[in-house]
C-alpha cells in the first residue's frame, strides 16, 4: 500500500493504492488538484454578512441623575446605609470611590477617612460586607440589613 497526501489550505487529500496508481494519479495532479480546488470551493458559504451598527453619541448624564436620590444626613454611616438600601447599591457591590460620588451628587461630601472609617464601622456591626476584588474592597448590604427594608425581619 502506498501513500500520498497533500494539505492544501484548510483542505487535505489522500491518495492510496499500489505505488504505480498513486505515480500515476500524481502526473494528473495539476488537473485533479484543479478540481478538488473547485470542489472545496463549492463547499464553502457563499453569503457574506456584514453588520453595522450606528449609535447615536449620547448626552453625558448630570452627576445627580447617575446616582439615586437620599435623603441628607450628618451621620456618614446612615448616609452609607441609605445609599446600600437603593436598588443603585443593590444591584451590585460598590467600591468606595462609587458610594463618596453617590454621597457628593447628593450633597454629602463627607471625606474620603470618614467614608472610610464609616464603612469599617458597618462592617464590624455586621450591616454590611466587605470583601476585596481586583477593583478594592466592594461593599453591599447584609442579607438581614435588606430584609429589613422590605419589612421581612424584625
Amino acid at each position: 500500500m502506498f501513500v500520498f497526501r497533500v494539505k492544501m489550505g484548510d483542505y487535505e487529500v489522500e491518495l492510496s493504492g499500489t505505488r504505480e496508481e498513486v505515480l500515476k494519479t500524481v502526473e494528473e495532479l495539476p488537473a485533479l488538484l484543479g478540481n478538488v480546488r473547485k470542489a472545496f470551493d463549492s463547499a464553502k458559504p457563499k453569503t457574506v454578512t456584514t453588520l453595522t451598527v450606528k449609535t447615536e453619541p449620547t448626552k453625558q448624564e448630570p452627576q445627580s441623575q447617575k446616582f439615586p436620590k437620599i435623603p441628607s444626613t450628618e451621620n456618614s454611616e446612615d448616609a452609607v446605609i441609605s445609599i446600600l438600601r437603593t436598588d443603585w447599591g443593590k444591584w451590585r457591590p460598590r467600591t468606595i470611590d462609587e458610594l463618596k460620588e453617590a454621597l457628593q451628587a447628593n450633597g454629602m461630601g463627607f471625606p474620603g477617612r470618614v467614608l472610610a472609617t464609616a464603612l469599617n464601622g458597618l462592617v464590624r456591626k455586621s450591616r454590611i460586607r466587605r470583601w476585596s476584588t481586583d477593583s478594592g474592597f466592594v461593599y453591599i448590604l447584609v442579607e438581614d440589613e435588606a430584609l429589613k427594608v422590605r419589612g421581612e425581619v424584625d
